[in-house]
């Protein structure tokens, strides 16, 4: 860092980086399973593509991205929960950076539901 401005753009970054986890009562809820088993399964790639496309599509004020720890189901990691005010949770399994995209588009963009990445779906 050789100038103010370098330290300001550092700042200002890292303040991006805070508000997109900046909880908002009645934003929507998405949480990332990042226990060990999450993690070694996937999860911060998976953390990372909600955070991209949230920001990338403007929701960040509408929708709060957080990473939690175990969730208890370790053979489907990663795994993911939506929480949407006045809704039932949806907990997602098997989750992918590509899986996350479409999730943000038709789940908490267009609410419906991506049946068949939900806890439900799997035999």
């Amino acid at each position: 860092m050789k100038s103010l401005a370098e330290l300001q753009a550092i700042r200002d970054k890292a303040r991006a980086q805070i508000d997109l986890r900046k909880e908002n009562p009645n934003a929507a809820k998405v949480l990332v399973g990042m226990a060990t088993c999450g993690i070694a399964a996937g999860a911060r790639p998976v953390l990372n593509a909600f955070t991209e496309e949230i920001a990338k599509r403007g929701l960040t004020q509408d929708v709060t991205v957080t990473q939690t720890g175990c969730i208890g189901i370790c053979q489907y990691e990663p795994v993911v929960e939506i929480e949407i005010p006045g809704q039932e949770k949806v907990t997602y399994v098997k989750m992918t950076p590509e899986k996350a995209v479409r999730v943000v588009n038709d789940h908490l963009v267009n609410h419906n539901v991506v049946t068949e990445y939900t806890i439900g779906a799997i035999k």
